[in-house]
């Protein structure tokens, strides 16, 4: 049987709840189990997704034969000396990292095609997407004024690029889908 790979992908900021991890917890004992998933996919350092590595590094002590892979883009390989040792502190161990080819010629939204790769390599994607959710807004300068603007979710961008894509998708989101679990 083939063996297949789920990716991590959230919201920023995440409530996260005993009943939130517990939930996702079981989903992803469930995929590797059932689902034969032997990689498990992070992409940012997002509260959703420190919270599934952890989950993964305590189910890896139980399966060590599933693997943990970062894929960096722009923001995490281009991050300030004073944050690297933050990060290594969210992220401690990876078993294999991932260079995203645009990693360099990526803008601003590196993440989005980040996301995206993280999404084509997946046969399973498991997200916390809130419809309702809006980034914080953000100040925007041209050549005259400043001015504010509402930023794309990144989630919400990876979300529809994985319906499209016909992905698998289990939605972490609200209390009656982690009832369903």
């Amino acid at each position: 049987m083939e063996s297949k790979v789920c990716c991590f992908i959230g919201h920023r900021n995440v409530e996260k709840t005993d009943e939130l991890v517990l939930a996702t917890r079981r989903v992803v004992l469930l995929l590797v189990e059932e689902e034969n998933v032997r990689a498990f996919a992070f992409g940012s350092r997002s509260k959703f997704d420190n919270m599934c590595y952890d989950i993964v590094c305590d189910i890896q002590k139980q399966y060590p034969i599933i693997k943990k892979v970062c894929l960096t883009c722009k923001s995490e390989c281009c991050i300030l000396n004073s944050e690297k040792e933050e990060w290594k502190k969210v992220y401690r161990t990876f078993d294999e990292e991932i260079t995203h080819k645009n990693v360099f010629t990526a803008g601003k939204a590196s993440y989005v095609e980040r996301n995206q790769a993280l999404v084509d390599m997946s046969h399973f994607c498991v997200f916390y997407f809130d419809e309702n959710y809006l980034p914080p807004e953000r100040k925007f300068h041209d050549s005259k004024w400043w001015s504010m603007y509402q930023p794309k979710s990144g989630t919400a961008i990876a979300y529809k690029y994985a319906k499209q894509k016909k992905k698998h998708i289990i939605n972490m989101f609200g209390k009656e889908k982690l009832d369903n679990i």
